[in-house]
């Protein structure tokens, strides 16, 4: 992305754009994520039960999905088909469709088909970082794409932006991508222990993991525009000023749903 100019201080347009994108981030755990994690919640025990070992798969799942699927998603969105599915609705659209039908067979299937749904997830986040005019074959997009993935779950109290990397020329090298995926996973993986709670019951869960995965492509996609909005924003204005207001914003707007 070109540096427009990094060392403007920022002037109330970018103030209002940085409050746009607090909002943006804050509606995109709305009523539907809310939904979805209450009936996660309901059968949170079916995970607690289960031997540590298969939580180390959710874990195990969750790094791995996020080493391979940016290159698959990658190339899912060239040539025409490709093309004509890459939109933010038929992103949503195919991720109802696997999370459907990795419901069916309860937590089993529900596993096997988290690889589909990081790639759907990772369609998502590519298209919006395109839309910020940003290179997807240069590797430190594919590092900010990730980044995105380290957003905190829907509903957490940990839900804000990681603004630690904006600044910094990432060169994807081996080690430094293990230890970037090594950062996020566990954020996702959080995030993926909801989904597989709501899918746990077979057949039911089918239902479950079409709105979850309906849901999660959507608040990602969401977080993706709150990410490469700041970005942006960091590459017009001076950095350091962007990211200070925007945690300001975000932190003021927190404690007045807190008082509400």
């Amino acid at each position: 992305m070109k540096l427009i100019n990094p060392d403007r201080p920022l002037d109330a347009a970018g103030r209002a754009e940085i409050v746009a994108l607090v909002e943006r981030q804050r509606a995109a755990s709305g009523l539907l994520m809310t939904a979805i994690n209450y009936m996660g919640g309901q059968i949170e025990d079916v995970l607690r039960v289960l031997p540590k070992g298969f939580r180390d798969q959710i874990d195990a799942a969750a790094r791995a999905a996020l080493a391979q699927s940016y290159g698959i998603a990658q190339k899912s969105r060239q040539g025409g088909l490709g093309r004509s599915t890459a939109s933010e609705r038929m992103n949503r659209v195919l991720g109802t469709i696997s999370g459907a039908l990795g419901g069916l067979g309860g937590i089993g299937t529900a596993l096997a088909e988290l690889p589909v749904a990081t790639t759907l997830i990772f369609r998502a986040v590519q298209g919006v970082a395109e839309a910020h005019g940003e290179d997807l074959a240069d590797p430190e997009i594919r590092a900010q794409c990730l980044m995105v993935f380290g957003a905190g779950g829907p509903g957490s109290e940990d839900d804000g932006i990681d603004t630690s990397f904006f600044g910094a020329r990432l060169g994807l090298t081996g080690p430094a991508l293990n230890s970037l995926i090594a950062r996020v996973a566990p954020r996702f993986a959080a995030v993926l222990s909801q989904k597989l709670a709501a899918q746990a019951v077979p057949i039911l869960g089918a239902a479950a993991g079409a709105g979850t995965n309906y849901a999660f492509v959507g608040y990602y996609t969401e977080m993706a525009h709150v990410h490469f909005g700041l970005r942006r924003l960091t590459q017009c204005y001076d950095e350091a000023e962007v990211i200070e207001e925007f945690h300001r914003v975000l932190g003021q707007k927190r404690l007045g749903k807190k008082s509400a």
